[in-house]
């Protein structure tokens, strides 16, 4: 089972991020999934705080970028290089979290903007390597390797689905773990 928590009731030390700074190591899957969680909530709260050191340690100096969605909407990319035009008030605050794995799956809400956009990232080890970024598009998150959830038929079940493009006609993709 994967756990599911809303950011405003978890509290995050970015210095465990980073399992070799830490001295972490042979965890069990759930404590992989946390220490994956915790990285990627640090990540938000230095973007948020313009912390530029703290996202600095927690990203690859090469960080794999994709992106689905209108090219107006590449707020990730423009925060991350400078681009711009770099909107600043453009936030990344997710709503929810969830980790599978290496993986870990956020989803937020910009009201003001109406765009949800959800953020795929990879850890490794501490460090975030990639990212698949979505604006309003509906993702779903199937797991290709588990016989446990494989439906009878044979084809894949999802493990986790967008909420806030919902009400929306926007285009879906599925994302295989």
């Amino acid at each position: 089972m994967y756990e599911v928590y809303n950011t405003s009731k978890i509290c995050t030390v970015p210095e465990l991020a980073n399992p070799k700074e830490c001295g972490l190591g042979g965890e069990a899957n759930g404590d992989v999934e946390s220490r994956s969680k915790r990285a990627v909530k640090s990540l938000y709260d230095a973007f948020n705080s313009k912390d530029v050191d703290v996202v600095h340690l927690l990203l690859a100096p090469y960080l794999e970028w994709w992106f689905h969605g209108p090219p107006t909407h590449q707020h990730l990319n423009r925060l991350l290089t400078g681009a711009p035009p770099c909107d600043s008030s453009f936030k990344f605050v997710p709503l929810s979290i969830v980790a599978f794995g290496t993986m870990v799956v956020a989803e937020g809400y910009d009201e003001g903007r109406s765009v949800s956009w959800v953020h795929a990232w990879t850890v490794t080890d501490g460090i975030i390597t990639q990212v698949r970024e979505y604006y309003n598009t509906s993702v779903t998150v199937t797991r290709l390797s588990s016989q446990e959830i494989t439906s009878p038929s044979g084809s894949c079940q999802s493990v986790w689905e967008s909420t806030l493009s919902d009400n929306k006609s926007v285009p879906g993709l599925v994302l295989a773990l």
